[in-house]
């Protein structure tokens, strides 16, 4: 997360909260239908309970940095982008657990379950750490490329060491969690993500490169935040290889958004190319030169 803060600029942090209709619909995108999404689909594939609560706290997670990249790759608004990871990530705070209780009292245990402290806890953690990023690229800008760098080499050691702990230390079978419901889940959930991310800021009449970058962040969530919760708020017996579903789903997030870059910029070279074979020619009649004739000409 120190990382991430040292991608921020409080000039632009201060511009969108000034004029906060961009971001504003993003968080609406992002709590209204993430949380709503995975419960719907945990009650379509009749998820037992346990799956359940996995599924809920992915879909009810922040929006992670993965979605300031992605929104680079379709040249939306960065600023936005940075912006709405930090809102979201501020206002999960509350709306985190929130969202968690409403929708775990469609399920009859699930309520008192949720490590609810843990969460906050965990939120407060990332906050700190995109401060401190923060304070750095204020105050040291020299030193947030070599942050970048070593953040970026953490998380993926990271992100290798958790799946090898899970296979061979907590020994369950990972074969559990490819299997078709929740595999299927964790393809249309980041799906629905960006369409309606897309769709409910053309509804508000924003522009093409507001809608693209709202559509990755409502798409993509902090699934890193996922992870650390369901491995500190539960029990290796309960959760056992299930913690493993964080990182189904972030693959499907990158598969999909890489489909839609492909699309897009696809899209660009062919406008481009159209653009420069139809460009009409410059038809336009040259103006005469009148012609002076000499005396010795005529003569």
């Amino acid at each position: 997360m120190v990382t991430f803060g040292c991608r921020m600029e409080v000039s632009k942090i201060k511009h969108h909260i000034m004029k906060p209709k961009g971001v504003g619909i993003a968080l609406l995108a992002q709590y209204g239908v993430m949380p709503l999404t995975s419960f719907l689909l945990t009650k379509m594939f009749q998820l037992n309970e346990i799956q359940a609560v996995v599924v809920l706290i992915c879909g009810c997670a922040p929006g992670g940095s993965l979605s300031n990249l992605l929104a680079r790759l379709l040249q939306g608004d960065m600023n936005l982008s940075i912006v709405m990871t930090t809102y979201s990530t501020l206002l999960g705070l509350g709306m985190m657990p929130l969202m968690l209780y409403i929708y775990c009292r469609g399920f009859p245990n699930l309520v008192k379950v949720i490590p609810y402290l843990r969460i906050v806890g965990s939120l407060v953690i990332i906050i700190i750490g995109s401060s401190i990023g923060i304070l750095i690229n204020r105050y040291r800008s020299q030193y947030t490329k070599i942050i970048e760098r070593v953040g970026f080499v953490v998380m993926f050691v990271a992100g290798v060491a958790f799946f090898i702990y899970i296979k061979y230390v907590v020994k369950g079978d990972v074969a559990s969690v490819f299997s078709a419901p929740l595999l299927a889940i964790s393809g249309l959930l980041p799906l629905v993500g960006y369409t309606f991310g897309y769709i409910i800021p053309a509804l508000f009449k924003l522009n093409q490169q507001e809608r693209r970058t709202i559509a990755m962040e409502t798409g993509c969530q902090n699934i890193l935040l996922g992870v650390a919760i369901l491995r500190t708020g539960f029990h290796h017996e309960t959760i056992g290889v299930l913690a493993l579903f964080p990182l189904a789903l972030i693959c499907s997030q990158l598969i999909e958004a890489s489909l839609f870059i492909v699309v897009f910029r696809c899209y660009q070279c062919f406008k481009r190319k159209k653009k420069d074979t139809y460009q009409p020619a410059n038809t336009a009649e040259q103006p005469e030169v009148a012609m002076t004739v000499r005396p010795q000409d005529a003569a």
